[in-house]
């Protein structure tokens, strides 16, 4: 029990002591609680003032600054206003004296109507003078005014036709002096790059015999022998006169060539019969056939033209015994190729489409004795039958101007085969052709006015024309080379170029007696 009192009073006594602590601290704290609520009205007081202080400096400043703008702005309104009636006043100036040249320009008007009227008096006053004196000038010179105009007009044309014979020298030498050069270095290193020989082979289809004996043993009993090798052949076996010679016909250049291959074996062997005359043919055909193979397929592999279609090789290896104009066409075929190749480069096109066409452009000749048409035709329409593209057909149609060209391949191929047909050498012509040439040639030229004498010369290459100098002038002779330059351009044929050389001379003769 005693315990248990003690317990209490100790109980007790802390309890009264944590009060007590607890209530001295409580003072303590409302005391700072109330400092720091005095300190804080205090700061607020202060904060409020110092806010009221800054707010009325800022009002100040702003209507400092305003008052500072609004002068800025009543000055640059000032300096607007002022431009703005200056501007005035020099467009009421502008209008004033716009007005006065208007009423300067109604006054001329006025002034020039009244000039035009009296222009028109005055030019009636001449044309009535003009007429006095016209009537006056056809009773003084006895000519009407139709004649005088047609004096008139002749003296004009012959004026005109001096000038335009001057001008056109001056532009075909200014012309020459560039398209020519270029040309002519094209086709020269064309030609320097062409390494065919300039004689041209020749098929003759002419068997030489040992002696005339031959003829009979050829011949046959009661002609046998000839008959067996002309059905065979297809030929003609002409036996004349000529000695130790025996000549053989016929249109089919390679069947003419079996022939003499044939006949020869046969003179050589010496046995001429029937049945040894077919197996002889027969054993050369198959010879000739090989032959042609292989000549179309080393043309085309020195030509460097590469994918030709075999059978169209076969066409153009017949063209080794095929002759133009003395040509070797296959020859033709290999140079013009050559040719048509540089020429290309030379310009920047593709030498491929173009010494392909060339190579293949002569083509319908191996077949033309058994087609009907120009070879060129015959040509396009073989090489399309066999796959050729449609450049390739139109350059071998259009080279002798059956079609029209329709690339610049077609064209070039053309100057080629021109090149290639006008070389000295390229090409053998008759006599009597070659005559009548040169005649056709001079009579042309001897059909112009002032012409008195023309003179074909170099094989027909240039043709030199005397004029009478009283008709023809000099410089009119500039004119008169054109136009007969054009008219043998018309209706000529001719291989290459023709050059025209008009030639004026004025001579004074006197004898001292």
């Amino acid at each position: 029990m005693y315990e248990v009192l003690v317990v209490l009073v100790i109980t007790a006594l802390s309890i009264a002591s944590v009060a007590s602590i607890t209530y001295v601290r409580r003072n303590k704290a409302v005391g700072k609680i109330d400092d720091a609520n005095e300190s804080a009205k205090n700061i607020i007081s202060n904060a409020k003032k110092e806010a009221e202080n800054k707010k009325r400096e800022i009002i100040i400043e702003a209507k400092d600054q305003a008052y500072a703008i609004k002068n800025e702005s009543e000055k640059e309104i000032r300096k607007r206003r002022q431009e703005i009636s200056g501007l005035e006043k020099r467009i009421i100036q502008k209008e004033e004296q716009i007005d006065d040249k208007l009423t300067k320009l109604a006054n001329r008007d006025k002034e020039a109507l009244r000039t035009r009227e009296k222009q028109k008096e005055r030019e009636k006053e001449l044309e009535k003078a003009f007429e006095q004196q016209k009537n006056q000038l056809e009773d003084i010179a006895s000519l009407t005014t139709d004649e005088a105009k047609d004096i008139l007009l002749k003296k004009v044309e012959e004026q005109c036709r001096k000038d335009a014979a001057h001008l056109i020298n001056n532009i075909e030498q200014e012309a020459k002096e560039t398209a020519d050069k270029k040309a002519r270095n094209i086709i020269t290193l064309a030609i320097q790059r062409c390494a065919a020989d300039q004689v041209a082979e020749t098929t003759v289809s002419v068997v030489s015999l040992p002696s005339d004996d031959v003829k009979g043993r050829i011949i046959g009993r009661e002609g046998r022998n000839i008959r067996a090798f002309e059905n065979i052949s297809g030929m003609n076996l002409i036996i004349d006169d000529t000695p130790e010679a025996v000549i053989i016909s016929g249109f089919d250049p390679v069947r003419r060539e079996i022939a003499r291959l044939t006949l020869e074996r046969l003179i050589a062997d010496g046995r001429i019969q029937p049945a040894r005359i077919e197996e002889m043919y027969n054993k050369t055909k198959k010879e000739v056939d090989a032959e042609i193979k292989k000549a179309g397929e080393q043309a085309a592999m020195d030509a460097d033209v590469m994918g030709i279609n075999q059978e169209l090789l076969r066409v153009v290896g017949r063209l080794k015994y095929r002759t133009s104009y003395g040509q070797n066409v296959l020859q033709h075929s290999l140079e013009v190729s050559a040719l048509a190749g540089t020429i290309a480069s030379e310009l920047g096109i593709d030498p491929k489409n173009a010494k392909r066409a060339v190579f293949l452009q002569d083509l319908g000749k191996a077949i033309d004795h058994e087609v009907e048409g120009p070879h060129a035709l015959i040509g396009a329409d073989l090489a399309k039958r066999f796959k050729e593209n449609q450049i390739i057909c139109n350059a071998i149609a259009s080279h002798h101007e059956e079609v029209d060209p329709e690339t610049i391949e077609a064209v070039l191929i053309k100057a080629a085969d021109g090149i290639s047909g006008a070389r000295p050498g390229a090409r053998r012509d008759n006599l009597e052709r070659y005559i009548k040439r040169l005649e056709n040639l001079e009579q042309l030229a001897e059909s112009h006015k002032g012409v008195s004498k023309s003179f074909a010369v170099q094989a027909g290459r240039e043709i030199r024309v005397i004029v009478n100098p009283e008709e023809i002038n000099d410089k009119e002779t500039a004119l008169l080379a054109k136009e007969i330059a054009n008219k043998i351009e018309g209706e000529l044929e001719y291989p290459g170029q023709i050059k025209v050389t008009v030639i004026r001379e004025f001579r004074n003769v006197d004898y001292a007696k």
